[in-house]
Parts: C-alpha cells; structure tokens; sequence
C-alpha cells in the first residue's frame, strides 16, 4: 500500500536543529501493528499516522507512535502533522469561523492549535497528575540523574497524556551537565524524566529562560531532542508557581547539536506552545 508521507523538523528555525517526525497520511486502512512496525523501522521518537476523525468538532484524528508504543498525546507531533495536514490541502471543517485555528482527534481528547506570527502552537491539554514525589522517589530520582538529592530544588509527577517526572535544577549548566542512569530513569518514569534549568544572564542563549533536556528510555528513546509534551506540563507547573513567567522561550536539544527553541503564551487562561515547523522531505511510503 503506498501512502503520501511526509517527515517534519519541529521547534527549530534552523534547518535540521529541531526534532523530526514522520508523517503518513491517509492512514485510516492500517492496522495497529503496520503502524508501530513503521514507528520502530523511522526510530525516530515519534511517527505519526492522519486519519479521518470520528467526530464533526475535529479536523483530522491523529495517532502517535513512539519504537516502543502508542501515546495518547505528544507536543512536536502534533505541531509537525498540523503542519503536514495544512500542506497537504487540510482545510479547517464544520462550523469554526477562524481560518487561523484547527482541531486535533487524538488518544487525549480533542486538541486546539492556532497559526500565529508565522508558528503553529497547541493548547496544553489539562494536566490529569500534578503532584510532588515522595522522600523515596526525591532519592530514587537523584540517583538515577546522577547528582546529589539537594541539587533537586522542586520535583513533580506531571501528566497530560504522557506521563513525566520533571526536576528542576539550579542552572541550565547543571543540566547540560547531567549523565543519567537509562535503566533507572526507565523505571521511575513511564514516559521520560524531564529536567530543567535556568539560563544564565548575557550567556549564549540568552535570547531563553531555561534550559530542558529529557530522557525517555522507557519508550525506546534515550534522549528526546525537543518535547513538546514535557515543556508544556512544566509550563503549567512553574508558570503557577511563579517560577516562569507567564510567556516564555524555552531552549532544548543543546546536548544533541539541536537548537530547538520552544515558544509558550499565555492567553485567556490556555497555555499555548508553539515553534517552527518545517518539512524537509516528501514522498510516498510502502506499508
């Protein structure tokens, strides 16, 4: 079966600096394992699969593959298939007066995205866990990311469709630093072990408030270049605590020779996280 494919680079205007994800469109007629077959063969973090959605209040229904198993929801993909469904001649359905807004049917529900100055940007999806960790799971965490537990200065369970345990870290510098133990962070985190950390004043990329890497073995990827997912549920974290301010750039990928910049907003009381999208190949694919 041949299928229009697409690959997408996400969160980066930089050709090749952000994270790629494969796209297949017209995927409706494929079983669950040609898809993750595909999923595993691209080994990239996520391959993605258009379909037409179930409900009117949806544009297109969107299933997301990572080499290890399907998730329900996840950042860089959904703006990379918004972005190859748009180029593809995807027009906006039903009743919505707004060119400039779509929606997305996927595993978490229905998504908003929106095309603002010049980038494509989701609303966060609700955050269904929040909470801090245990004594035993500070300690556990600290030892699989290879530092001392008092270097943690805050640590939660978040998730929105994906499920993470982010730590935040003094500086950007400490997290660049960082030299996970894999098998650990596996067992602590189903969906990866996100951490983050300021970016110093007048520094290279000071143009960014922070600095994130994430580490996902449990779903096959040992480092994630640039999240999505993750960068919006710590933006619902620490935007409420004060941390971060309410809009804000962040800067990941650094450790992978990316240069992924990950742009949030917020506006009427929705988080938005967008970044630039970009396809760098076309084609057809034989699943």
């Amino acid at each position: 079966m041949a299928l229009s494919f697409s690959q997408v680079d996400v969160f980066s205007a930089e050709p090749l600096r952000g994270n790629p994800v494969a796209v297949v469109h017209g995927a409706d007629d494929l079983t669950d394992e040609q898809m993750q077959a595909f999923a595993r063969w691209t080994n990239l973090s996520e391959t993605t699969f258009l379909l037409r959605p179930t409900t009117a209040d949806a544009d297109y229904r969107l299933r997301i593959f990572t080499p290890g198993g399907e998730l329900p929801f996840a950042g860089h993909p959904t703006l990379g298939s918004a972005h190859a469904w748009l180029e593809a001649g995807g027009t906006v359905g039903g009743d919505r007066p707004d060119p400039a807004r779509l929606v997305q049917e996927c595993g978490a529900g229905l998504i908003e995205l929106r095309r603002s100055a010049g980038r494509l940007a989701f609303a966060a999806p609700p955050l269904t866990e929040s909470a801090p960790l245990t004594d035993a799971e500070h300690a556990a965490t600290a030892h699989a990311l290879g530092v001392d537990p008092s270097a943690i200065l805050a640590a939660r369970r978040l998730s929105n469709g994906p499920r993470f345990v982010a730590v935040r870290l003094a500086t950007a510098e400490e997290v660049l630093a960082l030299d996970p133990h894999l098998p650990e962070v596996a067992a602590l985190a189903p969906t990866g072990l996100g951490a983050i950390g300021a970016q110093p004043a007048g520094g290279p990329d000071a143009d960014t408030a922070i600095e994130v890497r994430v580490f996902c073995p449990g779903i096959g990827v040992p480092e994630d270049p640039i999240t999505g997912s993750f960068n919006a549920a710590a933006a619902q974290w620490l935007t409420a605590d004060g941390i971060l301010p309410p809009s804000y750039v962040a800067a990941q990928g650094t450790a992978l020779d990316r240069r992924g910049r990950v742009h949030v907003t917020t506006e009427d009381d929705a988080i938005w996280v967008g970044g630039e999208t970009t396809t760098t190949i076309r084609g057809t694919v034989e699943l």
